[in-house]
């Protein structure tokens, strides 16, 4: 049921916001270049995907996790799409692809090897992952891995259709801080 929820909200989330998009990608054509970013992330049962976002920082940014990176590698422009997390506006292509879904745990990187232990621990990797959930919502990020993983375990445990909607309405009225840059 959530996966038919999932394609819905994410087919017309894309067509609805086809123009902010367009608007961005040329944005980020004059600010970076090369406004969309790709890079392999863990996904359901740890296979990997193709995450897709705006573009913030320079193109030869080093991959790491966004708390490890420093507020001088990110663009004036990507600063607003990070605080307006316009920037995870691409990820309703993951979404429609079945990459991901709109609630779930956020997908890491496969260098964050504690993040991917303590997940594997309580199984979280079972879901796919989302572009928003519980965590976000608390504004806990990737640099307790510990933590992230235990609200990730008990969003996964306790998600209904309620709850699922509660996250994405959360979100989307301004609860969580978007990826935290030191």
């Amino acid at each position: 049921m959530i996966r038919f929820i999932d394609l819905g909200l994410a087919l017309l989330g894309f067509i609805l916001l086809l123009p902010i998009f367009l608007f961005l990608y040329v944005l980020g054509l004059f600010d970076t270049g090369s406004p969309l970013f790709f890079q392999e992330r863990v996904g359901k049962n740890q296979k990997p995907f193709i995450l897709i976002k705006f573009r913030t920082m320079p193109l030869h940014t080093k991959s790491v996790a966004t708390h490890l990176v420093g507020s001088g590698s990110v663009t004036k422009i990507g600063h607003i799409l990070r605080r307006t997390k316009l920037d995870e506006l691409p990820q309703l292509i993951n979404v429609i692809k079945g990459d991901m879904s709109l609630v779930g745990p956020r997908p890491c990187l496969y260098n964050q090897e504690d993040v991917i232990k303590e997940r594997e621990e309580r199984c979280v990797f079972s879901v796919r992952p989302g572009i928003t959930g519980f965590a976000q919502i608390k504004s806990i990020d990737m640099s307790n891995p510990k933590l992230l993983a235990e609200l990730d375990s008990k969003m996964i445990e306790s998600l209904n259709v309620n709850k699922y909607f509660y996250y994405i309405l959360k979100t989307i009225f301004g609860n969580g801080l978007g990826d935290r840059i030191n």
